[in-house]
């Protein structure tokens, strides 16, 4: 062996050399360490600490208790019952989300793919710990799936409070009412008054491992903010008797829908608004969408002979007639553009004012309307509140249509006077006619008792309702005693309006409907009334749209579905008669009067 061979061999296994690179090494791990603790504590703890802890935070919605809807008696129109969420951790679910996604489908009744999708966490990021399953599901359905679900081996899965919508009376006023969808609400004061009867949700987090709460982990609370109840001046038995009466008459005329209304005369309130069809707003969508709103103020159409009230009443307070003005109306009136004739055949009659309503003429009205100054009969309507919404706080009404002054001229008013080129809602139409039961003062309809405010910011109720008076009182009197010639089977139009016991004022009304720019011959018939007559504490207004079978009028087929209304609301109520005598006013003047024509 050679000396050098001998000295390199000795130098690789030197412990001093081994000893050097192990110290170099250790040295350099260190250093790594090091910095990274540097870097941890001394430059941004705070981000690094903020970035873990949100790798395991969890958030969950606390839900408000939505307010009830009541009636202006406190029953529940709309109301909160028990219900739970469903919530899961996709981390766990997605490794048998098929066989979870399975058994919550048949259990709760929800479709099975959107329920895997959440299960599987697709929806949310791969990391995400916390996702909805199913929302406002029955409580005792959830805990009995859960529970199947956790027997069965099942982990992942979570429930907390989750209110559930429900409608007690169903069809009962869901036109007022409106619904809650899915995600959020969809109609009527659900809608309007979302806000306050929603409430504020709460929220809690806190931190999670797995999927699992940590017991003494970091967490904080935002308690929810409960909605407001909202008090209607709905009468729920009252409306509930509307609708019912209201869908036999439809049935019975085969008519296209129909609407009632029930108004207190002196506050305005509304104690009934039944649309006919409705829906039922526990299932909404088992009715058509047309019949989910409120008719009775989002659709327009010409009221007819109803509007003779309004025209009249306005003509006797501006001092041009009296009831008893005498007149002489031929079996024709030629005007500029149209010839106007009345519903039934005549020859020259001799009708006093009262007979013009009583026999409802349209000829009469003119030749009486001709007496208003220009464009004064616009100014009272105005003030009727005809052209304007009530603004009661439900959405998508309809201002109707009142032709402008600019448009206004001797045809249109020819027309509007009877009730043609003038469109009205049938909310409208009563809260004018209301104005003549109350003495002359229109009072603007409510919905809500006390107030609230609708989600574009309008307050409503009848601590907002603001009056003013229309006509005199002289003027109102003297058209409630035309008004009660009506009924009179001698004289009038309607005499299956008569409450045995009680004076009854009404007006009929029938009306060609405007279909597609046109009138296609269908009809729009009414009949609009207050009693008791002398003392007035209710008005209630029956319109029935294209009734198809059987005679078609204002008085023999919304004339009966008016006088059964008008007297459950007097016996309800308990408001006795008021043992006066009805108006005697005579109809005729002269002699050779012989009016042929049909109730």
């Amino acid at each position: 062996m050679r000396p050098n061979d001998q000295r390199r061999g000795s130098r690789r296994g030197s412990p001093h050399l081994r000893m050097r690179i192990g110290f170099v090494l250790i040295a350099m791990v260190l250093s790594l360490f090091g910095a990274r603790l540097v870097q941890l504590q001394g430059f941004d703890p705070h981000a690094y600490a903020q970035a873990a802890e949100q790798v395991n935070l969890q958030h969950q919605v606390l839900p408000a208790q939505r307010g009830e809807i009541l009636d202006r008696n406190g029953k529940p129109l709309a109301d909160s019952a028990d219900g739970l969420m469903i919530t899961a951790d996709p981390t766990i679910t997605r490794q048998y989300a098929p066989q979870l996604a399975t058994l919550l489908a048949n259990k709760l009744d929800l479709d099975y793919a959107t329920t895997l999708t959440a299960l599987e966490g697709k929806a949310a990021g791969s990391g995400e710990h916390y996702v909805y399953v199913a929302r406002k599901q029955p409580a005792a359905k959830v805990t009995e799936a859960v529970d199947a679900a956790q027997t069965a081996g099942f982990k992942g899965l979570y429930t907390a409070d989750d209110p559930i919508r429900e409608y007690p009376a169903g069809d009962v006023a869901a036109n007022v009412v409106g619904f809650l969808g899915t995600d959020g609400p969809l109609a009527g004061l659900e809608k309007s008054l979302n806000n306050e009867l929603a409430g504020k949700d709460g929220k809690e987090t806190y931190e999670a491992s797995g999927g699992t709460r940590i017991p003494l982990g970091d967490s904080s609370t935002v308690e929810p903010v409960n909605g407001t109840d909202v008090h209607t001046t709905i009468d729920r038995e009252l409306q509930w008797y509307a609708q019912r009466v209201l869908r036999q008459a439809d049935e019975k005329s085969n008519a296209l829908n129909g609407i009632a209304i029930v108004q207190d005369v002196k506050t305005g309130e509304i104690l009934a608004l039944a649309d006919d069809p409705t829906f039922d707003a526990s299932d909404p969508g088992a009715s058509p969408k047309a019949d989910r709103g409120a008719r009775s103020l989002n659709e327009v159409y010409e009221p007819g002979s109803v509007e003779k009230i309004l025209t009249l009443s306005a003509l006797i307070d501006a001092g041009k007639v009296t009831d008893r003005t005498k007149l002489v109306v031929p079996g024709e009136l030629h005007r500029q553009d149209r010839v106007i004739h009345d519903w039934f055949t005549h020859g020259t009659l001799r009708f006093t004012l009262a007979g013009v309503i009583a026999q409802s003429s349209n000829i009469g009205t003119v030749l009486a309307s001709d007496r208003f100054d220009s464009g004064q009969l616009h100014q009272y309507l105005e003030q009727f509140g005809l052209g304007q919404r009530t603004n009661v706080g439900l959405l998508g009404e309809s201002p109707g249509i009142l032709p402008t002054m600019a448009q206004w001229n001797h045809q249109i008013q020819d027309r509007v006077d009877f009730g043609q080129s003038v469109s009205v809602n049938a909310l409208q139409e009563i809260s004018a006619v209301n104005a003549v039961a109350n003495g002359g003062v229109r009072v603007d309809p409510s919905l809500i008792e006390g107030k609230a405010t609708t989600d574009s910011g309008q307050v409503v109720g009848t601590d907002e309702t603001t009056s003013h008076r229309v006509v005199s009182k002289r003027a109102a009197t003297q058209m409630m005693k035309m008004m009660e010639r009506v009924p009179d089977p001698k004289t009038g139009t309607a005499p299956q309006t008569q409450i045995p016991g009680y004076r009854v004022a009404g007006k009929t009304g029938t009306a060609q409907r405007a279909v597609n720019g046109g009138y296609d011959g269908s009809l729009t018939v009414s009949y609009a009334g207050f009693a008791p007559a002398d003392n007035p504490r209710f008005t209630v207004y029956v319109v029935v749209n294209d009734p198809r079978s059987g005679a078609a009028g204002g008085g023999v087929t919304a004339g009966p579905v008016w006088q059964k209304i008008m007297s459950f609301a007097l016996r309800r109520y308990g408001v006795a008669p008021t043992n006066t005598k009805p108006s005697n006013l005579p109809t005729m003047w002269g002699k050779g009067n012989n009016p042929h024509g049909r109730p």
